[in-house]
């Protein structure tokens, strides 16, 4: 979120300064991984338009980009009876009435139409998210990390932020390197966020943010003469979401294998004693085709998905202007979805600390709710401190 804010603010701004308590593309954050999901099919109707929103800047950035940042193989969420009886009911049918409700692209499949289709699955129904499918990060932070250096703005990593003061209508944030002086600030620093809101005087807000992380993260291999039909070419994005699971293909060239998943998924409630209570379960029950696959932790294998997500009490977002301080603004909160907004939130944050304001109605997301006295008039740059 820090380095996009600071892509959209280097338009506006003579100088942009991003401080990074440990380094781009750190293990140890949200955004570290080689593959995320993008897809706009959300429950909430607004989360949905503001992540094909989102989607909208995403190709406008791969434009601009060697190489691509999207793959396009479509979401398809799967309903199985034996698992959620209440086919009607689940996440694959109701996701699927909110893209109808926004007129967003979408496909539904029966039982023998998924079959037919997408043989590596066993399952009732499918409905499937059209413009959707998974961003490559590696490609997003190389393209990031180039774009920043041409647009002029220092990227300081292992920085670690000792204060923060404001005089003369300007901040001034003290770091072990030296200081840095801001007439605006955004803090993007996820779990770490409080730690630098204590660093504000007069700032009493704090955020009830708690971690939480996959259960499970393991690639399925398939052998070598099956590797066709896990590919990206061949498999969408997948999810069964109502018992916590999320999968991508194999990426060619990429990623060693298909990729599972088993989490707690922030705007569901999983269902109650699933017969699916782990991946194997889930390839056992709906993907048999990767029975015999190879089977491997992602993180022994490519040392990603080890991060922390930053889930809010509330399962909102938190992004807007800091309370009690001038020209400070936050975005946090992300939760295990939040990548795919990260040009749209970085743009807000951008527009908040240059402009005065943003377009979009943000209101649900204010940082105020947190703040026992209510909204005040505040306002925004930076990354991390800057």
């Amino acid at each position: 979120m820090g380095l996009m804010t600071a892509y959209h603010a280097a338009r506006f701004a003579a100088e942009v300064t991003v401080l990074e308590k440990s380094r781009v593309g750190d293990p140890a954050t949200a955004s570290f991984s080689l593959t995320r999901s993008a897809r706009n099919d959300y429950l909430d109707p607004e989360y949905a338009r503001l992540a094909y929103e989102a989607r909208q800047f995403w190709l406008e950035l791969q434009a601009r980009s060697a190489e691509p940042l999207l793959v396009d193989c479509g979401c398809l969420n799967l309903a199985k009876s034996s698992v959620t009886p209440d086919l009607a009911g689940s996440y694959a049918f109701r996701s699927y009435a909110v893209l109808e409700q926004l007129q967003l692209r979408r496909q539904a499949f029966s039982a023998e139409e998924l079959r037919e289709r997408y043989p590596q699955f066993a399952a009732d129904a499918g409905r499937m998210d059209v413009e959707a499918g998974f961003v490559d990060v590696p490609a997003v932070t190389r393209f990031l990390r180039a774009a920043l250096h041409e647009r002029g703005v220092r990227v300081a990593e292992q920085t670690t932020v000792r204060a923060i003061t404001r005089a003369a209508g300007a901040w001034s944030v003290a770091t072990d390197a030296g200081v840095v002086e801001s007439d605006a600030l955004v803090i993007t620093a996820g779990l770490g966020t409080n730690d630098v809101l204590e660093l504000l005087a007069g700032c009493r807000v704090r955020f009830p943010l708690r971690p939480d992380r996959p259960s499970q993260s393991k690639y399925f291999i398939p052998p070598a003469g099956q590797r066709d039909r896990f590919t990206e070419r061949a498999l969408p994005v997948f999810a069964y979401l109502d018992v916590g699971i999320y999968g991508h293909p194999l990426y060619e060239g990429r990623t060693p294998g298909v990729k599972i998943g088993f989490y707690n998924p922030p705007d569901v409630r999983r269902a109650d004693q699933s017969r699916i209570a782990s991946v194997e379960d889930f390839v056992d029950e709906c993907m048999p085709a990767l029975r015999d696959a190879e089977v491997v932790d992602v993180a022994e294998a490519s040392g990603a998905d080890v991060c922390f997500y930053d889930l809010v009490a509330d399962d909102d977002f938190i992004l807007g202007p800091v309370p009690g301080v001038a020209d400070v603004f936050t975005g946090v909160g992300w939760r295990g979805t939040g990548y795919k907004f990260a040009p749209w939130a970085g743009r807000v944050l951008a527009q908040l600390a240059l402009q005065g304001g943003t377009v979009y109605d943000i209101r649900r997301f204010a940082p105020g709710r947190f703040a026992g006295g209510g909204r005040r008039d505040v306002a925004g740059i930076g990354g991390r401190a800057s």
